[in-house]
């Protein structure tokens, strides 16, 4: 066996899932919602399984869809993407790793930042990259300069950028994209731009692309996923969007990782970006009422909750709620004895883990955030001072 996924344990995502489901514990840990999405977009795919093809559609995605995803962005984000700079994948996992086997070589140097997606750390290692990892730290994640000093280098081939940041869930803010965009430059690297979480955002604030910084434009590996977008995790259905010198090499690692798309779902996904802004911005809203609904509801009972700008997640902070115990300690007791399930934040970190921070997700129902609620509270009662 390849000594790297040898060496893997389990993902702390199925743990705490395996945990929740052998104990009946609430399960605010893996990042799902508990419904079935909208209803509209999950008709489009059932129509398009019975009267479209079901047969091999092109590689890089159907011509609707590649359509539809320039469009969206052109309209939602005010980029110039055309759809031949569009290349459809299943998921964004497959995008995150046709872009890095693509443009990463042994030897390259990848920065990356801490927190992180688990499946970054593995994809630049089995292409042979060399992680260079910038710790980012609560309560506002921020990245600076002294930071991308330490770490960018003559051999930095790409850097690996995920806005809104999970498990954070902040947004880079435009001072510090500047800052990254200089370094990226100067390094002749690529920027490999994880936004899954875009149109997830609370509060009035807009998403900031890399690719809406014309110094960017042609350097970034855009990453989407009509998956998040529509709340249907499921589907594993994405795109990277890229300039066309890099859109060629990305094909060609994507063809030979999943080849293509499920044809029915392709056509679901344009259906549903082409809708109009108001599903999105009720669709945001919906979700930033479950978010202060367990927010205000966890407050009440003592525990200090980190800001949440967006993705489905916000964090508590263990020791300024009186908690003395460690993150990965603290969630083995949640779910044992309080019947919750939540994600050790230090589980994102493979160097110098922070280890007080726990990650909620509420993507849930307003029953189950209530009866999470109670359980939490029982929890700090028992596990504080």
């Amino acid at each position: 066996m390849n000594p790297l996924y040898a060496a893997m344990p389990t993902t702390i995502f199925e743990h705490m899932s395996a945990r929740a489901r052998a104990t009946g514990a609430i399960n605010l840990g893996q990042g799902f919602p508990d419904s079935n999405g909208p209803e509209d977009v999950v008709e489009a795919a059932a129509r398009a399984l019975v009267e479209h093809s079901n047969q091999y559609p092109p590689s890089t995605g159907l011509p609707e869809l590649r359509e539809a995803v320039a469009a969206h962005y052109a309209r939602h984000q005010g980029l110039d993407l055309t759809p031949d700079e569009v290349i459809v994948t299943s998921g964004a996992t497959e995008a995150l790793a046709a872009a890095i086997l693509a443009l990463v070589s042994p030897g390259d140097e990848v920065v990356l930042f801490q927190p992180l997606y688990d499946a970054y750390l593995p994809l630049v290692s089995r292409a042979g990259g060399v992680p260079r990892l910038v710790r980012l730290a609560p309560p506002n994640w921020t990245i600076t300069a002294e930071a991308l000093n330490a770490v960018f280098s003559d051999r930095t081939k790409a850097v690996i950028l995920n806005t809104p940041l999970n498990p954070a869930a902040t947004l880079i803010s435009e001072a510090e994209l500047t800052l990254l965009a200089d370094r990226v430059i100067a390094a002749g690297a690529v920027l490999i731009s994880d936004e899954v979480w875009e149109h997830l955002i609370f509060d009035g604030r807009r998403h900031l692309s890399p690719m809406n910084l014309p110094q960017l434009r042609d350097r970034t590996v855009k990453i989407g996923s009509a998956g998040k977008i529509f709340s249907l995790t499921g589907w594993k259905t994405g795109w990277m969007c890229a300039a066309p010198e890099l859109a060629v090499p990305l094909s060609r690692a994507h063809q030979f990782l999943t080849f293509t798309t499920p044809p029915n779902l392709q056509a679901a996904a344009a259906y549903g970006l082409g809708k109009d802004s108001g599903y999105f911005d009720q669709m945001r809203a919906g979700y930033a009422r479950s978010r202060d609904r367990l927010a205000a509801g966890l407050r009440a009972a003592g525990w200090a909750v980190l800001p949440s700008q967006g993705t489905y997640f916000l964090n508590i902070d263990l020791t300024a709620s009186g908690i003395a115990l460690d993150d990965v300690t603290f969630c083995e007791r949640l779910v044992k004895e309080f019947g919750v399930a939540g994600i050790p934040v230090s589980a994102f970190y493979a160097e110098d883990p922070v280890t007080n921070i726990v990650r909620l997700c509420f993507a849930k129902q307003d029953d189950t955030l209530d009866a999470a609620v109670e359980r939490l509270a029982k929890a700090r009662a028992a596990l504080s001072g």
